[in-house]
């Protein structure tokens, strides 16, 4: 068995017991495409850059490997499956009703960028979703917030390439209170929040897009 196999939360999040002790443990740094054919939402394409303490075991794993050999395949296997576990660690909103995923990704990636690990995948929506006259809402995140998972800037969420005039893509980055960020930086890794606490929630961005 791969150290990979280890992790806590994720697959990559396998050599954090040395980190501080302070929630989060884990950052992952994405950017995420709409994708959008015939005037209907069908998918997100991800891109989840880990940072380097959280590359290190899949780096290792990988040791030389180059782009397309069976290590990364299988690799990226074991990450993805720990994704799916986790429903992609994403929420997808149309108004009040929540929007399903299909259980498989249509392709998914493992590589390496210098010292980092990147993760590559398109998550299909169960079935297309309309955008005239539609608002839609989705964030990602770790409930636990052991792993944080955040885009650097707003423009690392893109529209579709053929979104209809009008319609506008916004992010709103959460200030969560004082209080809030104390109780997380006072998590040992050890520790779980209270599940209804919805902890890495709170600290997630929210990606809406809003079409007349």
């Amino acid at each position: 068995m791969t150290r990979v196999k280890q992790g806590t939360v994720l697959a990559f999040s396998a050599l954090l017991s040395w980190q501080a002790l302070a929630h989060p443990h884990s950052f992952i740094t994405m950017q995420s495409q709409l994708v959008a054919k015939d005037g209907k939402l069908t998918a997100i394409e991800m891109r989840w850059t880990m940072d380097e303490i959280t590359s290190a075991d899949l780096l290792y794993d990988a040791g030389k490997a180059k782009p397309g050999d069976e290590v990364w395949k299988k690799l990226a296997a074991e990450v993805m499956a720990n994704v799916l576990g986790q429903h992609y660690f994403t929420e997808f909103w149309h108004g009040k009703q929540k929007v399903k995923f299909d259980n498989l990704p249509t392709a998914y990636g493992l590589a390496r960028e210098g010292h980092k690990a990147v993760l590559t995948f398109t998550l299909p929506l169960a079935q297309p979703q309309s955008l005239a006259g539609q608002n839609y809402q989705f964030a990602t995140f770790d409930p636990t917030y052991f792993v944080d998972m955040h885009y650097d800037k707003d423009a690392d969420v893109t529209p579709p390439a053929n979104l209809p005039t009008g319609c506008k893509l916004s992010v709103h980055t959460p200030k969560p209170s004082e209080d809030l960020t104390a109780y997380a930086l006072s998590l040992d890794k050890a520790d779980a929040p209270p599940e209804s606490m919805d902890l890495g929630k709170q600290f997630a961005q929210q990606v809406t897009l809003t079409c007349p």
